[in-house]
């Protein structure tokens, strides 16, 4: 059985930092892309960053130079360290795994406010 496991969440005052945790486990064949994705209030989800399995990476415009995200593929795992953090970067975060197929964890809640 698959299982996403996000950890990290919670609240933070702007300008804090938080890392996030994703540990996938039961996922059949090799782990291609992974990728942390968000949803606010009343907004659609979006895209925050994605990792290869080979090392290429990609933030979006809005979190560049703030967020990093990266991998440890030997224990399927993925982070993102989110630092500088604004009131616009509430929002739930999803951990999402391309294998064979896409898989999506259940989120993790990010409230930033003072």
């Amino acid at each position: 059985q698959v299982h996403l496991v996000e950890s990290g969440g919670g609240l933070v005052q702007p300008g804090g930092s938080l890392r996030l945790s994703c540990a996938a486990s039961g996922i059949i064949g090799s782990i291609k892309t992974m990728s942390w994705y968000r949803r606010a209030p009343g907004k659609q989800r979006e895209l925050v960053a994605f990792i290869t399995s080979s090392g290429v990476i990609h933030h979006a415009d809005s979190v560049k130079g703030r967020f990093t995200i990266s991998r440890n593929n030997a224990q399927n795992t993925m982070y993102l360290q989110m630092n500088s953090l604004k009131p616009e970067d509430t929002a739930v975060y999803y951990c999402n795994v391309l294998a064979s197929t896409y898989y999506w964890g259940q989120g993790t809640q990010v409230t930033v406010s003072s």
